[in-house]
């Protein structure tokens, strides 16, 4: 049998009039009837670019050089943005990005049923657009052609790693030292042997994870230890899965208690400190998470005395602060690592009106002991995949209010059509710029029981 023979691209540039974005941030234009995907390049615009990649359908080109500017397109602030895969709107003006989200979350809402919430609210912006970033996986590979590591994120469209010398977008604490980091691990005897840096940050602390696929010579712990007290971050190793996770600087107590493992961030507004460990899921974005709570809170309308729900709850980032209003808080996690971490958080705070229960979110829990009483208000708080499920049984608690915190405008709106069809109404959505310069599109919408 022959191999498919790969189809030979041309190599000189090509003209190209983009005409609108994709939902990715790559501009379209047509040449001959065929869509041309051209990374780099803003609606308006004229651009000379390659082409990387060609479909029966469409080509994907690279923008080369802009021969007529949109008045949208601005600088990156970033000397790796046309290549790094980290973000993909550094060349669009801050209120461009916020626009083109805004249109994301209205196509997605218009293409699910023609759904349309009854007001469109102002969009929350982040107040930082650099340094905002707390988590992130950093990809590390050795290139024998070059005798050197690379660490960094993929390229655009391809599994290379970009070769950084730092990251504007990162928290400061951790995208500033991207060079003494490659240096660090040029010098392990292990620098071939660990494939990627885990990085998580509190208010206080930064975290780097290394992801060692071998056990380490004391000498390489000794550089990551040195590496840690010279830059004033904490140091873990992941030797094999999440579970492994342990630091070796600072070093930890002794009591087993690995309550010490524990970051921290702050939400003033509710008077709570929220502990979690490296691994944990927590915002990205510390300034627009916040804001985000207390948006939230704010359109539920607690009042005293009444008993709220908050679904993928994680370590209580919603849950707490409901439960600073409300009568009694019911917090539902599939993970139960996450069940625990929101009871720690309860502990810490002192609040005693807050329950914390693990549960397969992707079943019917309308039955569990927890759920009996009924709620008047609700919370949603999925991951990218929706949900579709929650959404058809949560009617049954007669909730007056429900918000949904949503990181994929697709299955929000998916979802909101199940919502209205089992009779609410959608009030209000906006978007909430927790990534800024990406495609990403956080939102949150706000349903409202229909009457009959």
């Amino acid at each position: 049998m022959s191999r498919r023979r790969r189809k030979v691209l041309p190599k000189e540039p090509v003209r190209c009039v983009v005409e609108t974005l994709s939902h990715d941030g790559r501009g379209i234009a047509r040449q001959d009837g065929k869509i041309q995907f051209v990374d780099g390049a803003l609606p308006g615009e004229t651009v000379m670019a390659k082409v990387v990649g060609s479909r029966s359908k469409f080509d994907e080109l690279r923008t080369l050089e802009v021969l007529e500017a949109a008045p949208e397109r601005v600088t990156p602030p970033c000397d790796y943005a046309d290549l790094c895969g980290g973000c993909s709107l550094q060349h669009m003006e801050a209120d461009a990005q916020i626009r083109f989200k805004e249109d994301t979350l209205r196509e997605h809402f218009a293409h699910f049923g023609g759904i349309e919430p009854d007001q469109w609210v102002a969009p929350m912006r982040s107040p930082d657009t650099l340094g905002y970033r707390r988590k992130a996986r950093m990809g590390v590979r050795y290139v024998p052609a070059r005798e050197s590591v690379l660490v960094g994120f993929r390229e655009k469209r391809n599994s290379f790693l970009t070769d950084i010398d730092r990251c504007v977008v990162m928290d400061p604490r951790i995208g500033e030292r991207i060079t003494p980091l490659r240096e660090l691990l040029h010098g392990l005897e292990a620098f071939n042997r660990i494939p990627q840096v885990e990085i998580a940050c509190g208010d206080d602390v930064a975290v780097m994870v290394f992801r060692n696929m071998d056990a380490l010579s004391d000498a390489d712990r000794a550089k990551l230890i040195a590496f840690g007290q010279a830059h004033e971050l904490h140091i873990y190793l992941q030797p094999k899965g999440p579970d492994t996770v342990h630091r070796i600087w600072p070093l930890p107590e002794t009591d087993g208690s690995n309550q010490d493992e524990r970051l921290s961030y702050r939400l003033e507004e509710f008077d709570l400190t929220m502990k979690f460990h490296p691994m944990d899921f927590t915002q990205v974005n510390a300034g627009i998470n916040s804001t985000m709570v207390h948006r939230a809170v704010d359109w539920l309308d607690i009042q005293p005395g009444e008993r709220v729900l908050d679904l993928f709850c994680g370590l209580g980032n919603f849950t707490l602060p409901l439960a600073r209003r409300a009568g009694q808080v019911v917090g539902v996690e599939g993970d139960e690592a996450m069940v625990v971490r929101g009871r720690e958080n309860a502990e810490l705070n002192g609040l005693e009106n807050v329950t914390f229960h693990g549960a397969d979110l992707q079943a019917d829990f309308t039955a569990q002991p927890w759920a009996g009483e009924g709620f008047d208000k609700i919370l949603i708080d999925p991951p990218r995949s929706g949900a579709l499920e929650v959404c058809e049984y949560l009617t049954r608690f007669g909730a007056g209010r429900i918000v949904y915190v949503s990181c994929n405008p697709a299955t929000l709106a998916r979802d909101a059509g199940v919502m209205v069809r089992n009779g609410y109404r959608l009030v209000r959505a906006g978007v909430m710029d927790m990534f800024p310069h990406t495609t990403h599109v956080e939102s949150i919408a706000l349903f409202e029981r229909v009457d009959k």
